[in-house]
């Protein structure tokens, strides 16, 4: 299959270790791995050292770079949204039927903070009814008032639920979710996922059994993570997670989610002397450690 694509910045952030560092050689010879030129990677690291997000000390493949704040956030969805994602998966997080419901009026004058409370609500997995009315079924409440609090709109929006939700003549709760949410999308983008992981699950099985993994060694175990990484925030950024009740089932992305947590424990347990102390392998550890667990 077409391996996922991954930006070159992404590659950086996801080559940070504990202690704040990218080894340049390693991020060159995954780089390469992934069909990214060396001007390439020059390019994005010149970049990364202009906006102020990295310092590099040396150059060329013996550089060593040092992020000036912590990067983590382009890696992955936030970690309690992806532990919410497999509490669903696991029947451990039912849908109370309730229907949260937000409304606004905000002047053409300030229409960025207009924008910018819209765009949070879409972010929460919110889909809009009609002009300054959004409706999700999870309770994201508390995250909205704050983020309407820090734009000073509080006073502008409008809080309610409903269990009683009707579009037109329109009333069954699945039946209103596929109208108002692009299911077809998400579903399709876990099904790429699900590929990969099946890929890579195929591969690493093939590499255990002939001592393979040795043979392409820790870049190449390297070069899986960030590509498996890439993928699952594809698939998961876009997705409002909603309650199994209002999907169609079996639903593509849990059996994606499943499939990418064994994969990556398998990454993890890989046989290669790779670095353990990547944040990459520490984030996606803590999420998918225990997925379907309740804590």
């Amino acid at each position: 299959m077409t391996a996922p694509e991954v930006p070159t910045r992404l590659l950086v952030h996801a080559l940070v270790r504990d202690d704040g560092t990218v080894d340049a050689g390693e991020l060159y010879s995954v780089a390469g791995l992934l069909g990214m030129t060396d001007q390439q990677v020059r390019l994005c690291v010149k970049r990364l050292v202009a906006d102020g997000r990295f310092t590099q000390d040396g150059r060329g493949r013996k550089a060593v770079l040092r992020a000036v704040a912590d990067p983590t956030g382009a890696l992955a969805p936030d970690a309690e949204y992806v532990r919410h994602a497999y509490r669903q998966d696991a029947g451990n997080a039912a849908w109370d039927g309730v229907w949260h419901l937000f409304a606004f009026a905000i002047p053409e004058s300030r229409r960025t903070t207009r924008d910018a409370l819209r765009d949070t609500l879409l972010h929460l997995g919110a889909a809009p009814l009609q002009g300054g009315l959004y409706v999700t079924a999870n309770p994201v409440t508390d995250l909205v008032e704050a983020h309407a609090r820090h734009l000073g709109v509080l006073n502008s929006l409008t809080f309610l639920t409903s269990t009683d939700l009707r579009i037109g003549t329109l009333a069954d709760p699945a039946a209103l979710a596929a109208e108002l949410w692009p299911l077809e999308e998400i579903a399709a983008r876990y099904e790429r996922l699900t590929a990969f992981a099946r890929h890579c699950l195929t591969e690493l099985e093939t590499m255990e059994r002939t001592d393979g993994a040795e043979q392409r060694g820790a870049a190449g175990r390297l070069a899986m993570a960030v590509q498996l990484a890439a993928e699952f925030t594809r698939a998961m950024e876009p997705d409002p997670l909603l309650p199994p009740e209002l999907l169609p089932q079996p639903w593509p992305g849990t059996r994606a989610r499943s499939l990418s947590a064994d994969c990556w424990q398998r990454l993890r347990r890989s046989p290669t002397d790779g670095p353990e102390d990547l944040r990459l392998f520490r984030l996606y550890g803590d999420t998918l450690g225990d997925p379907g667990g309740d804590s």
